[in-house]
């Protein structure tokens, strides 16, 4: 049997009021943009021959940053409402199949598809559907009558169509109305349309908290760990997560040589995947010689924001014989905190001896070492 060729209609045209800025498909998401996520989905997916997107008149510059150099061809210009987008948008296709897609839901689970298509061997059309789970009332200044729940469902994008089938639905129905789904047409002209097991994460991007659900969801967990070590020398204290602790000897190196926010910035910088501590603060720099080491971290920590990462947790724990860290660990984690702009209950800082066993136990230098647990866009 011919493979029936499918293609991926994404409507994208919408201005997006709601959101409160401008159109949401334009809207930064991972390491792209909302629509550019919803398109490599497909573009992803082996069983999609085409995919078209239609935008509205005067977004093709917005378009254009968006989609970046992904192989598409020209987008479709759509109408005053999504209708009217959506039959431009079959005008402009051919094939078997048609999945027409709301560029807001940037998720597209492959098994969705799968289902989806299935689907289609038996009937007209087909949509991804979840239960209702909340009670539903009507709304206002006070709560009205409840509506019975049992049976009911949410539908969800992308919906799978025959596209003869939906093509002669758009054809049949009345303009004078909206319909707020392609599905809704094909039953009013007599088509079948089954329904499947939808996907949370294909949920609407709709209201602002919508989009930083959706960020959150795109970013994938990395940890970092890092270790340091410096000798000590004649003094009369050291500086430990940036906080003086007095001892009879300092410790030895080009900055401030802060043991603890020095593995603790690695672990950081490991996270990201961008090098150590000494390729961003070399030790033969004369500049960074004496240098506070908050600096450093900072850096860290500015560098994973840019990235469109957030900082979960940072566990540290300093390797020592003396001084004693206890008295003066609250201090030391609470100025972390600080300096990553985290809870202090994201913190954890430990200190343990090497039970005088090498170069700590003889008391000849401190040691420390971090774990940093990041969440980042998984392109990053």
């Amino acid at each position: 049997m011919e493979h029936p060729r499918t293609t991926a209609l994404i409507v994208a045209a919408g201005s997006g009021l709601r959101m409160g800025g401008g159109p949401k498909q334009y809207e930064p998401l991972g390491a792209s943009s909302v629509l550019a996520q919803a398109i490599d989905a497909f573009l992803r997916y082996p069983g999609i021959d085409a995919i078209r997107v239609v935008i509205g008149p005067d977004q093709h510059a917005a378009y254009a940053v968006a989609i970046g150099d992904r192989p598409l061809p020209p987008p479709i210009v759509g109408g005053a409402t999504r209708r009217e987008s959506v039959a431009a948008g079959l005008a402009a296709v051919s094939g078997d199949r048609v999945l027409i897609h709301d560029a807001a839901r940037p998720i597209v689970p492959a098994a969705v598809i799968d289902r989806l298509l299935t689907a289609l061997d038996s009937n007209d059309g087909a949509v991804p559907v979840l239960p209702v789970s909340d009670t539903l009332a009507a709304g206002g200044e006070t709560l009205g009558p409840v509506t019975p729940r049992a049976g009911l469902v949410r539908v969800q994008t992308p919906q799978a169509f025959r596209l003869a089938a939906i093509v002669a639905a758009h054809a049949a129905w009345d303009p004078a109305n909206e319909a707020t789904d392609d599905a809704q047409m094909l039953r009013a002209a007599g088509g079948t349309v089954a329904t499947v097991q939808g996907d949370p994460a294909l949920d609407k991007l709709t209201h602002p908290q919508d989009l930083a659900n959706a960020r959150s969801r795109m970013l994938v967990v990395r940890v970092g760990s890092g270790f340091d070590v410096h000798a000590f020398a004649p003094g009369d204290h050291v500086i430990l997560g940036g906080v003086a602790v007095p001892h009879g000897f300092k410790l030895l190196g080009h900055s401030d040589a802060d043991v603890v926010l020095h593995t603790i910035t690695d672990a950081i910088l490991g996270a990201i995947g961008d090098g150590d501590i000494g390729d961003h603060f070399p030790p033969s720099d004369p500049q960074w010689k004496g240098a506070a080491s908050d600096r450093f971290l900072v850096h860290a920590r500015e560098l994973l924001t840019a990235r469109g990462g957030i900082l979960d947790h940072v566990d540290v724990t300093i390797i020592c014989e003396a001084p004693k860290v206890g008295p003066h660990r609250a201090a030391i984690r609470t100025n972390i905190a600080r300096l990553l702009q985290l809870s202090e209950k994201r913190i954890s800082v430990k200190a343990t001896t090497t039970e005088r066993l090498g170069f700590t136990g003889r008391g000849e230098g401190i040691a420390a070492q971090a774990v940093a647990t990041v969440r980042l866009p998984e392109d990053e």
